[in-house]
């Protein structure tokens, strides 16, 4: 299946506390990011950047959506392989590094999933299979930087 795939959503400010941005300290970071359809996520920035630490900010959704990204590769990729994944966790992890000038950029994301296959005869498999979900993960496939993995896989029982 080839093809292009657009998306469209609305982000839209609500943080005006009445002075709209008339100083740096005088306004909400606050975001709605909606999707017709979907439930809307409430986000803000970071709490380094004057954020509410309550709600979503951009580089969480970044780790997220590089995270469900993997998640979701690497599911088929099992399915590929005949690999039965009975349970996938992952705890992953981003640096982002500040250049002094207002800006920065993630240089490094890891993840870390803990997969549990049916039978230990589909360890190598699901092992393998990783490898595979990085080459057809979207999101991965779109970064600037390195997307790692440190897997780990059981069987049940």
């Amino acid at each position: 299946m080839n093809g292009e795939h657009r998306y469209a959503l609305r982000s839209e400010w609500t943080g005006n506390r009445g002075t709209g941005t008339s100083g740096y300290r005088d306004y909400d970071r606050a975001v709605t990011i909606s999707i017709a359809g979907k439930p809307a996520l409430e986000a803000s920035s970071d709490k380094p950047f004057r954020g509410d630490p309550s709600k979503w900010n951009p580089e969480d959704l970044l780790l997220a959506s590089l995270s469900e990204c993997h998640l979701l590769s690497y599911l088929h990729a099992c399915v590929t392989a005949g690999v039965v994944v009975v349970s996938y966790s992952d705890e992953a992890t981003g640096l982002m590094t500040e250049d002094g000038r207002g800006g920065g950029a993630f240089t490094e994301v890891v993840l870390h999933p803990r997969v549990v296959v049916a039978e230990a005869s589909m360890i190598e498999a699901a092992e393998a299979a990783h490898a595979q979900a990085n080459a057809w993960c979207f999101i991965a496939n779109s970064m600037n930087f390195p997307v790692r993995h440190e897997a780990q896989v059981t069987a049940a029982g």
